[in-house]
């Protein structure tokens, strides 16, 4: 299952997020194949989304406030019940700074929230990339997850 990281956002994000989300990522290798992408609107989200389209369509993932909270090991549930579905790939959206639009939201596969407090766009693709990684070695029994 190939993950894709879309963000939108205007600037580049400061050095030091990413290479904190780079961190996550580079360890992700292990367990998926992944892309890492940033676009300047939500229009170009779209685009990029219908470039990702396989044989079958991407799951899309919209990060957002008012989405579904889970747990680390609930959400790792969700990602291994993708996987063993064969799901071919996942979408992992962070959108622009004034939300989601309604047409993107009805769109969503899920919306997920990372919790009710706002994140800027640069934290929130850390803690992404984090949860992501995190999943995985649930999935395989790493010890990197202790369950606290």
């Amino acid at each position: 299952m190939k993950l894709i990281l879309l963000s939108i956002a205007s600037r580049p994000p400061r050095e030091q997020f990413r290479a904190l989300a780079a961190m996550y990522l580079e360890r992700l290798k292990a367990y998926s194949p992944y892309e890492d992408q940033t676009v300047r609107s939500e229009a170009a989200f779209f685009q990029a989304v219908e470039k990702h389209r396989a044989r079958t369509s991407p799951l899309l993932v919209l990060l957002d406030a008012r989405g579904k909270s889970m747990t680390s090991e609930g959400f790792a549930v969700w990602m291994g019940q993708q996987r063993d579905a064969g799901q071919q790939s996942v979408i992992f959206a962070i959108g622009p700074a004034d939300g989601w639009s309604e047409a993107a939201r009805g769109q969503a596969n899920l919306l997920l929230s990372l919790g009710s407090m706002i994140l800027p766009h640069e934290l929130a693709k850390v803690v992404l990339a984090e949860q992501v990684y995190r999943a995985f070695t649930i999935l395989a029994g790493h010890p990197y997850h202790s369950g606290h």
